[in-house]
């Protein structure tokens, strides 16, 4: 089961069968284990199920997730680097699931805040073309690190 936009059952099914499920760039999880035999072998081996297949799951999307931020990321940190004057000092400097934090003059300000948001929407299009699927990005220009919200 490949990470598609609302396949994420399959990706549970196909974990509580035992099966490999894979992100939407190829990363795969390991298949699922065989438990060992217990007294009551049909009850926890539908639970082990369950537990795998929430893991298959969570793993599709969450992988997915990473891989879409990293997308994002690198194109903002290219387009940063490369974005001509006044964005020459503006940089990365925190990047955690999918939150980053640019450090960047005051007057390259309202510039970077548009170039995390287009970052957003162009990682978008690199990994799911045309897609329709949203990436909300919340940006918020402040003075110091602690009054992000």
């Amino acid at each position: 089961a490949a990470a598609e936009p609302g396949r994420h059952g399959l990706a549970a099914r196909a974990g509580e069968r035992g099966e490999s499920v894979s992100t939407w760039l190829g990363r795969s999880s390991p298949p699922g284990a065989v438990g060992p035999n217990d007294e009551n072998p049909d009850a926890r081996s539908a639970q082990r199920a369950r537990d795998w297949g929430r893991f298959t799951r969570n793993f599709v999307v969450q992988g997915t997730a990473a891989e879409w931020a990293l997308c994002w990321m690198g194109d903002l940190r290219a387009r940063l680097r490369d974005g001509g004057p006044g964005l020459d000092r503006a940089h990365l400097v925190y990047f955690l699931h999918d939150e980053v934090i640019v450090h960047a003059p005051a007057e390259a300000a309202e510039r970077v805040a548009e170039i995390v948001r287009e970052s957003a929407e162009r990682a978008g299009r690199a990994l799911f073309g045309g897609a329709d699927i949203d990436f909300p990005v919340t940006v918020a220009v402040v003075d110091a690190y602690d009054e992000a919200k």
